[in-house]
């Protein structure tokens, strides 16, 4: 039986909800211009795109993103929620942002410009070699000169936004993009939309996320999405507490069979732990011998 008032942004379901559902749109596109202001200018409109790649090849048409939109000047925008660490995520983002770059090639006399591609990755977890800057939250990275730090390219952007490191109270929110992350981390936790962050774009996005709302097909679905988070931290977090005093090659084990335990597939694995699902079926088989 659900206790939160409102849905946890953290779940595949609550993700969408908020932000991959047309009537929702102004949600994500305000999102999008809080996060991006400064260097993109304003977002008049989003148009979502097909998020399934059907690519030349089988590894192609396995990248699925989680929201993918392109604004009225064309350029594009991936957006991701990465729920655990996953051992190869950033090259996986950097995976991702081939596709909206090869899908403006045209054919026959083309001068090869591009419109900008952004991929945001909000993270609910802390990459390990980001341990020692816990003030630091949000990363910004562009392809930069070494030896100026000047930006050598301004066209591929990867923002990521590491949310356990957000920690401000809502008396401590100076402006409406720490508002968001605000939500973001507490919507869950709230029980009404505190005074402070009392906007019309917060009312609405409260509204979307009251539980009580949903009609029998989507609160089904949610708790199903719920049950699937909570079931994957757990055995993300016993499993490390069980091999935190083993060798890696130990711990890769403990934790494929503990989410083969909770009925995750090979290919689910695989999405967590970065290893790939050659490896996972070896694990699996050695298991049964």
């Amino acid at each position: 039986m659900l206790t939160e008032k409102y849905l946890n942004p953290f779940t595949d379901f609550g993700f969408k909800k908020l932000f991959g559902e047309e009537p929702n749109k102004e949600l994500l596109m305000d999102f999008l211009n809080e996060l991006l202001r400064e260097q993109e200018g304003e977002i008049r409109n989003l148009t979502f795109l097909r998020n399934e790649h059907l690519g030349s090849t089988d590894i192609d048409r396995k990248a699925i993103f989680d929201l993918y939109c392109e604004n009225e000047r064309g350029e594009k925008f991936i957006v991701e929620l990465q729920k655990t660490k996953q051992k190869f995520f950033k090259d996986r983002t950097v995976y991702y942002s081939t596709f909206p770059i090869r899908e403006q090639a045209e054919r026959g006399d083309w001068d090869f410009e591009l419109k900008a591609v952004y991929t945001i990755a909000i993270l609910d977890f802390v990459f390990d070699e980001d341990m020692d800057e816990p003030e630091k939250y949000r990363y910004d990275v562009k392809l930069t000169d070494i030896g100026n730090n000047k930006v050598f390219y301004d066209k591929l952007t990867f923002i990521y936004l590491e949310m356990p490191k957000f920690n401000k109270e809502v008396d401590e929110l100076s402006n409406r993009f720490e508002k968001w992350l605000y939500v973001l981390r507490n919507l869950n936790k709230l029980e009404r939309i505190p005074d402070k962050i009392r906007e019309r774009i917060f009312e609405r996005l409260f509204e979307v996320a009251e539980i009580a709302r949903f009609t029998p097909e989507q609160l089904h679905s949610y708790e199903d999405s719920l049950k699937y988070y909570r079931d994957l931290n757990n055995s993300m977090d016993t499993a490390r507490e069980e091999g935190r005093e083993e060798g890696r090659e130990e711990r890769d084990v403990e934790i494929v069979l503990r989410l083969n335990e909770k009925g995750f597939s090979i290919t689910e694995i695989s999405d967590m732990t970065g290893l790939t699902e050659e490896r996972i079926k070896a694990i699996l088989s050695k298991d049964k011998n």
